[in-house]
């Protein structure tokens, strides 16, 4: 049985933003609008900025936020390379 740690760092794939930007990916292959699809993917930085405002929240919470924040931009960083593979391999079909 694995330790319990209960670290958020402890619980992450190495994989995973790559694992998320593929099944977006395939939203786009089949036929899901482009920008609809990086508006889901992505975390405006306004509205981090006001998730993190209140103080209200514990420091582990904000933490985990940033963190959150992030995972979603490498996935969109991802998902935005996967597609112009896509489109560089279909300009030289």
């Amino acid at each position: 049985m694995a330790p319990i740690t209960g670290g958020f760092r402890d619980e992450i794939d190495p994989a995973a933003p790559m694992k998320e930007a593929a099944m977006f990916y395939g939203l786009f292959l089949r036929g899901h609008n482009l920008e609809s699809l990086r508006r889901d993917i992505d975390v405006p930085k306004a509205t981090l900025e006001k998730w993190l405002g209140p103080r209200r929240f514990e420091p582990n919470f904000r933490d985990n936020l940033r963190r959150m924040y992030h995972f979603r931009k490498q996935v969109l960083a991802i998902f935005n390379e996967l597609v112009l593979n896509e489109r560089n391999r279909a300009r030289l079909q």
